[in-house]
């Protein structure tokens, strides 16, 4: 309240979807209200189909660059997020426990984890290629070489909890082996997702990499695998209706489908909730001939 008795208005957060590293309303125009128990929350930007496939054409225009970035920059990329996570330690975690209804104790201990495992999957960046990449033995005169490239353009459907440490979870490995990602955040409560993409747009990762969309699953997931330019899709095994619509819509280009296990709260902290076999999961292996000398 002001000193002349107004009541003044807390000037509250404006939640924009996330493309080619931009904050936008949705083109539609349409917001879902986000409710605190009886408390209205905010109102979240709900994407369209139009902001679904801006978001694929920024992702498949950053993906060549991000690609034939040296790897071990990729990896000093990524460590930079973390170092943005870290500032935005106090929002993330306020965000997390409001959404899930949690202590501020145990919010703090997701944004750490969150945090640490950004930290683990850069280090992969530039050692993955070495550990996936092999030479073949051949019958004749001539080498063949087995080399790890990215897919391309690829879409998450984030899971629901926990909101940071499970999007970071499912988004990570696709970008480590040089993809563009096209996240569809948490229906639950988005809100994390957006502070997170904040943390993006202050961090060295070029525009397009990563785009953040708030929206419907059963909206956006459908669009997305009829999508000509997406060459893979990750949605949560635990959907049966969902997986099934994205694998019936994705035989048409033969896109790959990726499935995650639906993870309790406290599988999502296991160190098997991050692997090599995460990051592979995302790469062309390509096979290269080559006559050797004589």
């Amino acid at each position: 309240m002001s000193k002349n008795g107004d009541v003044r208005l807390a000037v509250r957060k404006m939640y924009k979807l996330y493309i080619n590293g931009a904050f936008v309303r949705s083109e539609s125009g349409r917001s879902d209200p986000l409710w605190d128990g009886k408390e209205f929350g905010a109102n979240i930007a709900r994407a369209s189909r139009k902001d679904a496939r801006d978001a694929v054409v920024a992702a498949r225009s950053a993906q060549p660059g991000w690609w034939k970035m040296p790897a071990a920059t990729r990896g000093l990329i990524l460590y930079r997020l973390a170092e943005m996570m870290e500032a935005r330690r106090g929002e993330l975690t306020e965000r997390i426990r409001e959404g899930a209804e949690c202590s501020e104790t145990e919010a703090e201990r997701e944004v750490t984890a969150a945090i640490d495992r950004t930290v683990w999957y850069a280090g992969w960046c530039d050692k993955y290629a070495a550990l996936l990449s092999t030479r073949n033995p051949v019958g004749g005169p001539h080498f063949n070489f087995s080399s790890a490239e990215p897919m391309g353009v690829v879409v998450v459907c984030a899971p629901d909890r926990p909101a940071l440490l499970g999007l970071v979870s499912v988004i990570l490995p696709p970008v480590v082996a040089g993809n563009a990602v096209v996240v569809v955040a948490s229906e639950f409560d988005p809100r994390t997702a957006i502070v997170f993409a904040e943390a993006l747009a202050t961090s060295d990762i070029p525009a397009g990499v990563v785009n953040v969309l708030s929206g419907y699953r059963a909206e956006i997931a459908p669009v997305m695998a009829k999508h000509m330019d997406v060459n893979a899709i990750v949605v949560p095994r635990g959907d049966p209706q969902l997986r099934d619509t994205v694998e019936r819509e994705s035989a048409e280009n033969v896109k790959r489908v990726r499935l995650y296990p639906m993870r309790s709260r406290e599988e999502w902290f296991a160190p098997s909730a991050q692997s090599l076999d995460d990051i592979a999961g995302f790469c062309e292996i390509k096979t290269i001939w080559h006559p050797a000398g004589v």
